[in-house]
Order: structure tokens, then C-alpha cells, then sequence
């Protein structure tokens, strides 16, 4: 029968200090306040630990007596996949985390996928506020987030009263772009929209679920479509809008073969997210559609790769509206406790960026339908 292995006792802040012959409060300042010793003092703390064994101050004790978990909670009602994989969605984590960085605290995702309420992931996140990115002004999370006492910004959507608030003008931006494509003289025109409640649907949308949407940025991109065309005489009841419930760009393709099967004819296919139109440019090379000549797509978000394909789509600086929540979050100067003084609302700038998927449409006869 083997001798039982004989372990080292771990070392611990007691015993770190009778060893170094200080006391208990000068080992825990060389970890939380090092301006408390000198250079040489710290170091040696840290060497003697290091040769002991000693991990440092439990992270949980120093939370309780604190009350600092030093971590910023990102609220995404998404797979956790979703924000590695969708460019928009990696754009404002990166923002996020250099936020983050600066002020020397941590980022915590916090997922909850569509159609799977998780609100103990809200109720047990250790995190010192939230930022939430673009959900359903109906989501239960969101709901949970701000009974939650600590301080809250939201990246895109909803719009909540007194909560601070980040995100471009949808409205203003999506015009701008309808603007672009009534110029080139089209009319017949058909749309790609993200989805429009946390409903799973997809297919054509009637106008009344395109203006009653629980997502508020496509319903305003839709609306500002809406009043752009109808301005110029189109009936935008007689406008085709195809919805599809994931962001992919096969989703995007389907949603194009969808709408081009039922209306061969419409000249500019208008996406609301560069996604969708990447998907829309991958339908109409399998159908030997030109692009632009034979038909117009765009986007919206202006991502890596929309820019890679020289998209026609509005761009949004995503990184930026990370960076943004987090520095209004993270700012101690703007709360009294853990209420917002004076919740702001940042709009950030839009730029339409005018690629080689747009141009003035072909004539019926000089058009090709494809397959």
C-alpha cells in the first residue's frame, strides 16, 4: 500500500505576514493599495508570496466587503455565440472592452437566446452595471436588468425613459439611403428586414407587424423607408418586405430567393443589415444576376466585410458605440449611488457609403431575370 501523498499547506494571508514579520493590512496594500508601501516593500511581499504559495486576496471576500464585483455585465439576448460571430455584434465588444480596459475592470456576457427566458442569468450576474445591446422593448431580461440596483446603459434599443441611451439616428441614416436609391429612379423596390419581435416568423410582413415591431430600430429603418417612397408616389402596401428571423447571410440569401421568386420584377433589393445583403448578393449570383445592373442591393452597418464586397450601405461606427456605453457606464462622475444624473441619449454619426451595388435601374427589356 503506497505512502499517501503529502501536500503543502496553502499559505495564507496570515501566515504571509507572520513569515515577512508585518502585518496583515501591509500584505493586503500590496495588492489593493500599493501606493500604501514603498517599491521595495511591495516586492518583497509579492516575492515572499510567490515562494510561499500564497494566490493573492480572495476575490469574492474583497467583493463582499467592497460591494465592487469589478465587472460590466453585456446583456445580449442571443446565443453567446452570436457576439463572436456577427461583425456588428464583435465591433461593440471590442468597443466595450477597451472601455473596460481603461478603467481596469472586466466584461461579463451575459446571454439569454431568443425564445429561452434565463433570468437567473440576469438576478446572478456578479457585475457593477449592464449594458444591454439591442433587444425587444417586450424583453423579460431587460426587465430584470433594471430592477437589478445598478446603473444601466442601452446600445441601439429600446428606448427607455431616464436610462442612458447609445445608438446612430435610424430614422435620419435609413433615409439618407432611400434618398440615394429614389435619385437613381427606382421605384420597385423590395426589402430585407432582421427580425421584427421575439415571435420566430419569417416570410412577408404585412405593414401593420412592420410598424407595431417590439425591435425599434428596424422599425424605424422600415418606417423611414416607408415615408421616403410614398413621398415620391409608391403605395407601400404594394411594397414586398421579407423578414427572417436569424441574422446570417444564408438567411439573407433565402429571404432574397423568397422575394425575388414572388417579385421578379423589383429593380433594388433594400437590406436592412449589411448581413442580409451579403446574403441578397450571394441569391443573385446564383440566379446570374448582375449587380447593379440588373439589380441594386444594400445595407445598413457598414461591417469589414460589406466594405470587402464595396456594399452601398450606411455606415455606423459599431466600435464606437461600445466604447461609448461602457466610458458613460464606468463614469462615477454622472451618478449619485446608482442613479444616472441626467440620462443621456449619444447619437452617434452615420455616413452613407456609395459602393458599386447600387445604380439607376435597367429598362424592363434590357433587364435579365435569371433562371
Amino acid at each position: 500500500m503506497g505512502r499517501p501523498m503529502r501536500t503543502r499547506r496553502q499559505a495564507t494571508l496570515a501566515s504571509l505576514a507572520a513569515e515577512l514579520g508585518v502585518s496583515r493590512t501591509t500584505v493586503s496594500n500590496a495588492y489593493n493599495r500599493p501606493d500604501q508601501l514603498s517599491p521595495e516593500l511591495r516586492r518583497r511581499v509579492l516575492e515572499t508570496a510567490r515562494k510561499l504559495g500564497y494566490p493573492g486576496p480572495d476575490p469574492v471576500a474583497r467583493s463582499l466587503r467592497t460591494r465592487k464585483a469589478g465587472a460590466v455585465g453585456l446583456l445580449l439576448t442571443e446565443a453567446l455565440s452570436y457576439a463572436f460571430r456577427d461583425p456588428a455584434a464583435l465591433g461593440v465588444l471590442e468597443g466595450l472592452a477597451l472601455a473596460c480596459e481603461d478603467a481596469g475592470v472586466g466584461v461579463q456576457l451575459v446571454p439569454a437566446g431568443p425564445g429561452k427566458e434565463n433570468l437567473d442569468a440576469v438576478h446572478r450576474a456578479g457585475v457593477d452595471g449592464f449594458v444591454v445591446y439591442s433587444v425587444p422593448d417586450d424583453d423579460p431580461h431587460l426587465q430584470a436588468v433594471l430592477q437589478r440596483p445598478v446603473p444601466t446603459v442601452i446600445i441601439d434599443q429600446p428606448v427607455v425613459p431616464d436610462v442612458d441611451r447609445v445608438g446612430p439616428d435610424d430614422k435620419a441614416a435609413m433615409t439618407s439611403l432611400a434618398e440615394h436609391l429614389i435619385e437613381l429612379g427606382h421605384r420597385d423596390i423590395g426589402v430585407l428586414c432582421m427580425r421584427l419581435t421575439r415571435e420566430r416568423r419569417n416570410g412577408f410582413v404585412p405593414r401593420e407587424r412592420q410598424e407595431n415591431a417590439n425591435y425599434h430600430v428596424q422599425r424605424a429603418r422600415l418606417a423611414a423607408l416607408a415615408e421616403a417612397f410614398e413621398a415620391v408616389g409608391v403605395d407601400w402596401s404594394t411594397v414586398p418586405v421579407v423578414e427572417r428571423f436569424e441574422h446570417t447571410i444564408d438567411d439573407g440569401a433565402s429571404a432574397a430567393a423568397q422575394l425575388l421568386d414572388a417579385h421578379p420584377h423589383v429593380t433594388a433589393l433594400v437590406c436592412t443589415s449589411d448581413i442580409l445583403a451579403l446574403g441578397a448578393l450571394k441569391e443573385a449570383s446564383r440566379r446570374r444576376l448582375q449587380v447593379p445592373a440588373d439589380l441594386t442591393i444594400t445595407g445598413f452597418d457598414g461591417v469589414p466585410e460589406g466594405e470587402r464586397a464595396d456594399l452601398t450601405t450606411v455606415r455606423q461606427p459599431v466600435r464606437e458605440k461600445g466604447r461609448c456605453a461602457g466610458k458613460l457606464l464606468l463614469d462615477p462622475g454622472r451618478r449619485v449611488g446608482r442613479a444616472a444624473v441626467d440620462p443621456e441619449v449619444i447619437t452617434l454619426d452615420t455616413e452613407l457609403r456609395i459602393g458599386r451595388t447600387s445604380a439607376p435601374p435597367r429598362t424592363a427589356e434590357q433587364r435579365w431575370f435569371g433562371p
